[in-house]
């Protein structure tokens, strides 16, 4: 699925920056460009970033 049509985007590549180490919006912007333009991407983009760092978050038992 395409995320940001200006910019050609895919939903994969946005999920591949993210998995690269790019978990904040500003990094995918600076990486690929996402919401550089019309903007209308950019809720979306930040959904898919919520829901791809929430599955790498780590949690801890504090004793």
């Amino acid at each position: 699925m395409y995320v940001c049509l200006c910019k050609g985007i895919t939903e994969r590549q946005l999920k591949e920056a993210i998995a690269e180490g790019n978990t904040e919006f500003m990094d995918l912007k600076r990486e690929l460009g996402v919401g550089s333009q019309c903007g209308k991407c950019i809720p979306v983009a930040l959904a898919i970033l919520a829901e791809e760092t929430a599955k790498n978050a780590v949690y801890y038992e504090v004793a």
